[in-house]
């Protein structure tokens, strides 16, 4: 086992470029394993270790497995680092805990890896667990050896290990691991029995599978490397198949976003037959389309000064939006020039319902304006209105009404010099 994991780890040099790694070590004996071997590694691997343990306070046990990881540590004077859950108890909270106390400390500590001990007979679980819920094709690969991780990676070097080569080493069973509430457990002892009953390979075959369905990912993304997925008319000149597969890779960018099947061909459809459109996905994330191109942006609630509006009342530089304004004062290579009224106030502001602009003596809907000019959703949501007396003079770097186009010719007027911020 130790030769074999030092040729693996070697030849696939998961630690290459790190010099600092975290183990999560739970007590049990896959996490001890793991722990055992970097720490007679460590010097070969070029890395220094720390330990990360989650009392999940659940079991009696719990405390003397806290106790035995941090002894063990500090006898061979490596950092040890606890955290306890605490709240409601469920699997999906206490792996989220987890994780983000294992984000916390590699940050705060400068570890650029986190190591984990799942292996082969875990990965066969996972992929039978993904097929019983219906997971995509994409997300039966499993998991992956090396993926990242806040920020640096995680690594699972026993990935390609089977469960039986473990070495029988000092560690703590979890009597939860037998008991049938929990998803995983199962599916380890009920599941994967009786399939294995009809096919004594069917945990070879799982993972067989998880390895095809990587190869074929990893293919379609080299095939299709080329094209621009953002850019429309890229991905509608492609077949169904193809746009498909572009889009969950595109969607592998934002992993908080879980789409549903039905979701995930309301989006298709969108990007196939809407021109200009937002549309609300989950959360604080939008589909962004405009007629070339589409996005898929977390966008952050309005707070209360984006909303205010601003009001000039006197000469001088000023800044709103993206923009730099300055009135009856030039600025180097102006965008815009807006002229208005000399001594009245002028507002800044956002767009709102029902506002309408002058152009060519017509009185025109802002919102007709930007779809007639194809103007993107992203700058109609950014658009500024600058406003004189209840009426639109302009939109900034986007037209100028016939008002300002008529108070150009009066004697005394205010000039509004208009910058996009660098």
């Amino acid at each position: 086992m130790e030769e074999k994991f030092l040729k693996v780890t070697q030849k696939g040099r998961f630690f290459d470029k790190h010099k600092a790694v975290l183990i999560a070590v739970s007590g049990g004996k896959d996490s001890m394993n793991l722990l055992h071997l970097l720490y007679k590694y460590q010097a070969i691997f070029d890395i220094r270790i720390g330990i990360a343990h989650v009392n999940h306070q659940q079991r009696q046990e719990a405390l003397e497995e806290e106790h035995y990881i941090k002894e063990w540590a500090q006898r061979r004077e490596i950092p040890f680092y606890v955290s306890y859950f605490e709240g409601k108890f469920s699997e999906e909270a206490a792996r989220t805990m987890r994780y983000d106390f294992f984000a916390e400390v590699m940050k705060k500590h400068q570890y650029t890896a986190l190591v984990t001990a799942h292996h082969a007979d875990d990965q066969a679980e996972t992929i039978l667990m993904r097929l019983i819920r219906g997971s995509r094709l994409v997300h039966l690969a499993g998991m992956k050896i090396v993926q990242p991780f806040a920020g640096g990676e995680v690594i699972r070097p026993l990935l390609s290990f089977r469960k039986s080569e473990l070495m029988d080493l000092v560690h703590f069973e979890d009597e939860s691991n037998d008991s049938p509430i929990y998803f995983r457990n199962r599916v380890r002892n009920n599941y994967l029995p009786l399939l294995m009953n009809e096919n004594p390979q069917f945990s070879s075959a799982l993972l067989h599978v998880g390895k095809e369905a990587d190869y074929l990912h990893q293919a379609l993304r080299e095939l299709t490397s080329h094209i621009d997925i953002r850019n429309l008319s890229e991905f509608q000149a492609q077949t169904e198949a193809v746009r498909y597969f572009l889009l969950q890779q595109y969607l592998e960018q934002f992993p908080e976003l879980h789409l549903t099947r039905e979701q995930f061909q309301q989006v298709l459809g969108i990007l196939a037959t809407k021109a200009n459109y937002q549309h609300h996905l989950k959360g604080n994330y939008y589909l962004i389309k405009d007629y070339q191109t589409f996005i898929i942006t977390k966008i952050q609630p309005k707070t209360d000064r984006q909303e205010e509006q601003y009001v000039i009342e006197s000469e001088g530089v000023f800044q709103y939006g993206r923009f730099i304004f300055s009135l009856n004062e030039p600025l180097d290579q102006p965008d815009q020039i807006l002229y208005l009224q000399a001594n009245h106030p002028i507002v800044l502001r956002g767009r709102t319902a029902g506002d309408t602009i002058l152009l060519h003596s017509i009185n025109k809907k802002v919102r007709r304006y930007f779809i007639d000019q194809k103007i993107p959703q992203k700058l109609r949501n950014e658009a500024v209105v600058i406003e004189q007396a209840g009426k639109i003079y302009g939109i900034a770097n986007m037209v100028a009404s016939d008002l300002s186009k008529s108070a150009k010719s009066d004697i005394i007027k205010a000039a509004l010099y208009i910058k996009m911020k660098e």
